[in-house]
């Protein structure tokens, strides 16, 4: 059987260690076993929806057309509302719990055109509790979109601007420094950091870095591997943001950083890192 979409697109916080991922598969595949499911990653942290909305975000622009089911869910058996929400005019429909998880991706993909609420009990399993939404409710709204049953079926239409927005920090100058935050680490340990390569390189290529109490020099770099030993390099990631690295090594370990870090960026100058000039005296002259 063929239908309107044939992928879906599946993120979570469900780990690998359980059967969780594994049972919304064989869900998906039983109500729609033409669809491909592509897994974007089920490591985001446990409860963590600005993790996971930030990795939805990321990835949104590489996805392909369908349906994008995303699961991450500390809220699950309360009064937040399932929602199915479409974008690109049908293009894609992003389904999944209305906490802010979506938010990213669906402003990156320019806004939701319509979104709906999933109360339907024609297409939701029977729930042996309320724990496990992904199965019960999201993976058969999703399979259902791909055979191609409309959105409204799924439950009545809410307005988009109800929806609940994600939260993320903003960058700002501050004393001639520009401050933000560490959004994600990479498993390589490079820190991707909320401030634009723009405002970095306003700034110029070579910058004092402060993270608590320490600072570092920071070099504006076009790849990894120019990093030199001893420095922090200023890299922009495969996301077109700034992100912090070290060479060949752990940025994140070296440096103490975690999600959600401080860090602050300035010119030598500003920092007071090169210090008040040294006036040389004669050997003889008077102290």
């Amino acid at each position: 059987m063929t239908g309107r979409f044939d992928t879906i697109s599946f993120l979570s916080d469900f780990g690998l260690d359980d059967e969780f991922v594994g049972v919304v598969h064989s869900v998906i595949r039983s109500i729609a076993p033409h669809v491909v499911v592509v897994d974007i990653t089920h490591g985001v942290t446990p409860h963590d929806t600005r993790a996971g909305g930030l990795a939805l975000a990321r990835s949104a622009n590489y996805l392909n057309p369908g349906v994008v089911l995303a699961v991450v869910d500390p809220g699950v058996g309360t009064s937040r509302r399932p929602v199915a929400v479409e974008v690109g005019g049908g293009m894609s429909v992003l389904v999944g719990p209305d906490n802010g998880l979506l938010a990213p991706a669906v402003g990156m993909v320019g806004g939701a055109t319509r979104a709906v609420e999933l109360v339907s009990p024609n297409y939701r399993l029977e729930s042996l509790g309320s724990t496990f939404d992904g199965r019960d409710v999201f993976a058969p709204a999703a399979a259902h979109l791909c055979n191609g049953v409309p959105l409204t079926d799924l439950g009545p239409e809410i307005d988009p601007a109800t929806l609940m927005p994600g939260v993320l920090p903003v960058s700002r100058e501050e004393e001639g420094a520009l401050v933000g935050e560490v959004l994600w680490i990479d498993r390589f340990g490079n820190c991707q950091i909320n401030i634009d390569p723009d405002e970095v390189d306003r700034l110029g290529s070579e910058l004092t870095l402060m993270f608590g109490t320490e600072q570092r020099t920071a070099v504006r770099c076009g790849a990894y591997d120019e990093i030199t030993v001893g420095r922090v390099g200023l890299v922009v990631d495969s996301s077109g943001l700034m992100s912090l690295a070290v060479a060949r090594s752990s940025a994140a370990a070296e440096l103490g950083l975690i999600e959600g870090s401080e860090i602050r960026l300035s010119t030598p100058e500003d920092s007071g890192v090169r210090g008040a000039p040294i006036k040389l005296r004669r050997k003889d002259e008077a102290q």
